[in-house]
């Protein structure tokens, strides 16, 4: 039970009410804003919740247990503060939400109702639709180590300890022609072999994606042309010109690890670890059945 400030409650005693919702979304980016769904702007707490957006929601599906709450969050992307850029960017991505009920008349009168985190966004052509998770959501992430035979570590981290920015694992490259909306072929990397950058990441450092950065699915070196096929469509259009930064990928096997980073120290996989065939293995009539290893 939610215990309220004295003025709100006797507000909320008198049958007539001035009450309005407003959510405060903190931005993994760090940006902090504010929506309402009165017709002017409040403010509080530092932060300017405003009416403009044409941010709406539904109600909250709320249950007794530990299922996550939710509710969907509704905006246009033609507003000055919600971009389509900025969603496909990812910035929206886990964004910390609260929502508050507010006295619109008297700002100083309000209550945190829940708190929680932006999940699934889905886009239209005019608008999206924001699915606005509680807390409970984290409960069902997983934490800890994940015994698997490949690696669980993400390449060049602390726990990988692979140095990607050693000449060997990175490389500056043109976009010479365009093949899709993922593909692309490319000057100033003809010194790597082919598939040298696959499942390894890139970083636009000209061009309208300029300070992006973006996972690569294919590297492919043909008659001296080297292509490469990012994992999924860049947020805005690539052109020829634009110049980019590559770092090279791992498939997480133990063997690349050993021959192509000569990094074997620092797998954090276990390739030794009985797959399911072992598990599915059973006793025949015809075999020693001595209770040795099947």
């Amino acid at each position: 039970m939610k215990a309220l400030v004295p003025a709100l409650q006797s507000h909320l005693d008198e049958g007539t009410t001035t009450l309005a919702w407003c959510w405060r979304i903190t931005r993994a980016d760090g940006v902090v804003l504010g929506f309402t769904d009165h017709d002017r702007v409040l403010a509080f707490a530092g932060t300017d919740f405003e009416p403009e957006s044409g941010f709406t929601a539904s109600e909250v599906r709320s249950g007794s247990d530990l299922s996550v709450d939710a509710q969907d969050a509704e905006g246009v992307l033609t507003s000055d503060r919600i971009s389509e850029t900025d969603i496909r960017d990812g910035r929206w991505d886990n964004a910390q939400v609260e929502l508050w009920r507010v006295n619109w008349a008297d700002p100083s009168q309000r209550a945190l109702m829940r708190r929680g985190a932006i999940g699934q966004i889905r886009r239209g052509r005019l608008a999206f639709v924001a699915e606005m998770r509680s807390l409970a959501h984290l409960l069902g992430q997983n934490s800890g180590r994940s015994f698997q035979a490949t690696c669980d570590a993400v390449v060049g981290d602390a726990r990988c300890g692979a140095d990607l920015e050693a000449a060997a694992f990175r490389g500056t490259g043109v976009v010479t022609g365009l093949s899709g909306d993922r593909s692309f072929t490319a000057s100033g990397l003809d010194g790597f072999a082919a598939g040298w950058f696959s499942f390894g990441t890139i970083t636009w450092s000209s061009g309208a994606n300029a300070g992006r950065q973006a996972e690569i699915s294919g590297h492919s070196l043909d008659g001296g042309i080297v292509t490469v096929t990012l994992l999924e469509a860049p947020v805005l259009p690539v052109s020829a010109g634009d110049a980019f930064t590559i770092r090279a990928g791992c498939d997480k096997c133990a063997e690349t690890c050993s021959t192509k980073f000569a990094n074997i120290a620092g797998f954090r996989g276990f390739p030794d670890i009985p797959g399911q065939d072992t598990v599915l293995r059973y006793a025949r009539r015809s075999g020693a059945n001595d209770g040795g290893v099947l």
